[in-house]
């Protein structure tokens, strides 16, 4: 497995928990937002593992903005991370993914590719423009047994939202209206994404493609 990202020491972090299960990973720093960057991540990994099977495209950046309150550069990071990022990865891995007759593609999206919510104009953007470009690619490669699939988490308790919410009462507040919108109660944790990313990848979902996953605490069930 290999483990990409822009910074080397939480890589190397989560190369260390991998082999201490028994795994074997090796880190690779890049930014996803960067063509030559992912090519040459891509080429690192078939050299040292001998295929590509599986790519998982988790990067993620969040505004909270309107279209008004925004600004050109941070409209273009969050779109550069969100989807221009998957875009470049998942194009890098395709030659390696057709030379041993195919793959899984499994795009991180965000429930807010298919539902809308205020202040989150860019983001929503971003990622519905994951949520359609999962189903453009799973039909584009098929006929070649890449199949491209989309998670779309609600709100999940991760370092992304680590200072969404203040520690002030107002904070507490729109924590708890955020609470209030999920049927089950709670915010999701990284392991409930990360069974459906594996079952994803492996051949017990190899009649699956092209499909966006609602994994919200109900969310989308109103």
């Amino acid at each position: 497995m290999a483990v990409l990202g822009r910074r080397q020491e939480p890589l190397e972090g989560v190369v260390k928990e991998i082999s201490q299960v028994g795994g074997e990973a090796i880190a690779l720093a890049a930014d996803v937002t960067r063509d030559a960057e992912g090519r040459k991540a891509a080429e690192e990994t078939e050299k040292v593992f001998g295929r590509i099977d599986v790519l998982v495209n988790n990067a993620g950046a969040l505004s909270v903005s309107t279209v008004d309150s925004i600004s050109e550069e941070e409209w273009d990071r969050v779109l550069a991370t969100n989807l221009k990022g998957p875009f470049l990865m998942s194009r890098a891995v395709l030659p390696a993914m057709r030379r041993v007759g195919g793959g899984s593609i499994i795009n991180i999206g965000s429930v807010l590719g298919l539902v809308a919510m205020r202040d989150r104009a860019a983001y929503c953007a971003s990622k519905g423009g994951v949520t359609l470009l999962t189903k453009a690619m799973a039909l584009d490669h098929a006929h070649e047994n890449i199949r491209v699939n989309c998670i779309c988490p609600a709100i999940v308790e991760t370092d992304l939202i680590r200072d969404l919410f203040s520690k002030t009462e107002e904070g507490r507040k729109a924590r708890d209206a955020r609470l209030s919108t999920l049927p089950l109660g709670r915010f999701g944790k990284p392991a409930d994404i990360a069974g459906l990313a594996v079952f994803l990848a492996s051949d017990e979902s190899s009649w699956m493609t092209g499909v966006a996953v609602p994994v919200d605490g109900g969310l989308t069930a109103h």
